[in-house]
């Protein structure tokens, strides 16, 4: 009885809030100071014809590293929870796909790969980046694993690509603070021409490094999953 009693002065005290915040809620109907400046300065200042990628990449880097962090903690916390002693002894075989779906697995593998590499490389360009991108990998992966239940992806080999791009994101944006204004800083490079593939300074190299760090840990997570 208490604690029905608890959870519903619980529920009333969240409902009170949420009206209150409802209430007094106003929409914006201009910019505020600081995203005035992103949207004057941004493209000129970091050189990406993106300018959610310089939000995200480059003002707002500690955040990035933030969320990076907590899919890791994510895939590591699932990965332990998967975990189970194995029975060496014991092989489980599934029975093989079929030759349609052996036949699209080699046409659309490299396909959905290439897409996803395509949108982290462009990230800086076109409306994408590394967590889309990586995701797209992701799928690429999980299509293959889908497609052929005995073979298996090393699980080695992507920790060790989600590790040495995480490591290496984190020393690009040390490098920001020491060479440039701040964390994850792109002006450690040139700035390269406006609009092109080689521009926007560190911003391509981060999105490549954040694209294969996510392709990597989902994989590895669907590997887990799958075993």
């Amino acid at each position: 009885m208490l604690k029905r009693l608890f959870m519903l002065i619980a529920l009333v005290l969240i409902a009170i809030l949420f009206f209150d915040v409802a209430s007094n809620f106003t929409e914006r109907s201009e910019l505020s100071g600081i995203s005035q400046y992103y949207v004057e300065q941004g493209a000129e200042e970091l050189g990406a014809a993106n300018l959610v990628t310089s939000v995200v990449v480059t003002y707002r880097g500690l955040d990035t590293l933030g969320e990076v962090t907590v899919l890791f903690i994510s895939a590591a916390g699932a990965s332990l929870l998967l975990r189970r002693r194995r029975n060496t002894n014991k092989k489980l075989v599934v029975e093989e796909s079929s030759e349609i779906v052996q036949t699209t697995l080699s046409i659309m593998f490299p396909i959905i790969m290439l897409f996803g590499v395509y949108i982290f490389i462009n990230g800086h360009l076109t409306p994408g980046g590394g967590f889309q991108g990586g995701a797209v990998v992701a799928s690429a992966l999980l299509f293959f694993m889908l497609a052929r239940p005995n073979d298996s992806i090393s699980h080695k080999l992507l920790m060790k690509i989600e590790s040495l791009s995480g490591f290496t994101y984190v020393v690009l944006g040390v490098l920001g603070v020491i060479l440039a204004g701040g964390f994850l800083d792109n002006r450690v490079l040139g700035l390269g021409e406006f609009g092109s593939l080689f521009s926007a300074g560190l911003i391509p190299l981060i999105y490549i490094l954040v694209g294969l760090k996510v392709g990597s840990e989902l994989g590895s997570l669907l590997q887990k999953f799958r075993e």
